[in-house]
């Protein structure tokens, strides 16, 4: 009898860390049967700077899924972002031979090999490279050259890099954690699996994954991510600001935040008030909710303005019919929604993540986009991948550790 494939999926964030082991069955329908989260620890703006506290997190995130699931996992698909995260466009031009019927899967090999070498720097990796078009002897748009005739193939490729430092410290949390990496994926890619239609990718579209540390940007057009970039503010500087404006320990103002707060001022009444505990007074303090409205509002607005600004360098200004997708812990913030169409000019929508059943019910929010298409991107890319998991009495045992990234594990 057929069984199921098991994948699993690791996002770590600057707040939260989740874990997500899925089966996926023979259709590829994919089924959630284990969910772990907690707190994150030794991280700061999507990077390490604790190895041994990010470690643990880590280790208690994997221990909760592993109970619920009833798995022993091995390896996942883990999630990356941080300001060292960058991006470009690159053009690899080869020579098909006069001899060749028709363009082969190699001649497109070559074309990306020689993108991709354009971008390769000593202090660098690169993480993914993303095919945008193809132009094949002058001729534009095309989706898929193989099988076409030709003597001159053209690729555009979207490259993604990150800094080598910053990503060897992840790959050892992970690792001190008891797990291997099946592949790392940027998350707003990811995310994008969970949240965005083919119809939007087609059309164009961004994607606006507001975290705790950082907020990563994802512009599809002509169903290829065309440009991707991190900003290095988010969710937990609107609660630095609640502190501060507050005078609030921190704990007290990302619960305010998350309870009673609001991105437009407007759509507060005048007169609401709440009692929490200040600096001033540990017993209780009347806030006006207005004040809370106003704080949150002044720094959504740059976090939102600076949004613009990453939309307009790739390029795509003004020229994205599908507008701006909001996902991220931050994205679930009340009237967002509507500051986002003011200050972006475009249409603007909250994603929930979609395409997976089973243990749903508390990860079907904005916060669990990249989680969620995490799993989705480990079950396309383990379709074709050799054997299945035996489901075992006790634990059992999921994952497997992809020859390429091996390699670069082993550097």
């Amino acid at each position: 009898m057929p069984r199921d494939q098991v994948v699993a999926a690791l996002d770590i964030g600057t707040t939260k860390i989740c874990t997500l082991v899925g089966e996926v069955d023979l259709d590829g329908q994919i089924t959630v049967v284990g969910v772990g989260t907690a707190p994150s620890a030794g991280m700061r703006r999507g990077v390490v700077v604790n190895i041994d506290e990010a470690a643990h997190a880590i280790a208690r995130s994997i221990e909760r899924c592993e109970r619920l699931s009833g798995y022993s996992i091995g390896s996942a698909f883990v999630g990356v972002t941080g300001a060292h995260i960058g991006s470009m466009n690159r053009r690899g031009v080869v020579a098909v031979s006069p001899h060749a019927a028709e363009i082969t899967p190699t001649d497109v090999e070559r074309a990306m090999e020689a993108a991709r070498v354009q971008a390769i720097s000593g202090d660098r990796e690169i993480l993914h490279v993303l095919p945008r078009g193809y132009t094949l002897d002058g001729q534009d748009g095309v989706r898929d050259p193989v099988g076409m005739a030709g003597k001159r193939l053209e690729a555009e490729m979207h490259i993604v890099t990150a800094g080598t430092t910053p990503i060897h410290n992840l790959v050892r949390c992970v690792n001190r954690a008891g797990l291997q990496i099946d592949e790392l994926i940027l998350q707003p890619l990811a995310s994008s699996h969970a949240v965005l239609s083919t119809a939007e990718r087609d059309i164009g579209v961004a994607l606006a994954d507001i975290g705790g540390g950082t907020t990563d940007i994802a512009v599809f057009s002509e169903g290829e991510p065309t440009y991707t970039g991190v900003i290095g503010v988010a969710g937990n500087h609107v609660t630095n600001d609640l502190a501060l404006g507050l005078r609030a320990p921190f704990s007290v103002a990302e619960q305010v935040k998350i309870q009673y707060g609001s991105a437009l001022v407007s759509e507060v009444e005048p007169d609401d008030v709440l009692e929490i505990e200040t600096y001033h007074d540990e017993n209780g303090e009347l806030i006006s909710r207005r004040l809370v409205a106003d704080i949150i509002e002044s720094r959504m607005h740059e976090i939102l303005s600076l949004i613009d600004a990453e939309i307009r360098q790739s390029g795509f200004g003004g020229r994205l019919p599908a507008g701006v997708v909001l996902v991220g812990g931050t994205a679930e913030m009340r009237d967002l929604r509507l500051l986002g169409r003011d200050v972006l000019g475009l249409p603007v929508r909250v994603g929930r993540p979609a395409g997976v059943s089973g243990l749903t019910d508390t990860i079907s929010r904005p916060a669990f986009a990249t989680a969620i298409g995490l799993l989705l991107w480990a079950a396309y890319h383990t379709n074709d991948a050799a054997g299945t998991t035996v489901a075992l009495p006790a634990l059992r045992s999921v994952g497997r550790l992809k020859g390429w990234f091996r390699g670069f594990l082993a550097q």
